[in-house]
């Protein structure tokens, strides 16, 4: 009788986890632009007013940015085909550190959130370009209320 139950029990969980996972799957934030986990690009409302000027004090990286990164990050760090959204909830702060940032520049880094492959270290960035890149995609992120 216990075990009959057990196996009930087990069934139930096993299912509306299922379900959870299949009712959150291909949700984003609203507003955002970005790659899906099988590393395509959904296109929504764009994530940052277009018209909005760059502060000056982030200028140096979104010209480091649009010349190191954009071709796999896209423009504004929206994402391509060829790489994963930056403006992404997965790389604020508290999940993806700016000694993250630094690190996937420089030494690369596994493929571990998208289906995009690995990320090949970034032979022409200097340390110095990576820390104006990193304070350029933080206010593109809070632009776009990820954090």
């Amino acid at each position: 009788m216990m075990r009959r139950f057990d196996m009930k029990l087990m069934r139930f969980c096993v299912a509306a986890l299922i379900c959870v996972a299949g009712c959150s799957e291909g949700q984003s934030e609203p507003g955002s632009k970005h790659a899906s986990h099988d590393g395509t690009v959904q296109n929504t409302a764009a994530s940052q007013d277009e018209s909005r000027p760059v502060p000056a004090e982030y200028q140096a990286g979104e010209e480091r940015f649009n010349e190191l990164c954009a071709r796999c990050h896209g423009m504004a760090g929206r994402g391509t085909n060829a790489g994963p959204p930056l403006v992404h909830k997965i790389y604020e702060p508290s999940h993806h550190a700016d000694f993250a940032f630094m690190r996937a520049a420089m030494q690369g880094v596994r493929a571990h959130h998208w289906k995009f492959g690995n990320m090949p270290k970034i032979s022409e960035a200097t340390p110095d370009d990576v820390t104006q890149i990193i304070p350029y995609v933080r206010w593109l992120q809070r632009q776009a209320g990820i954090y």
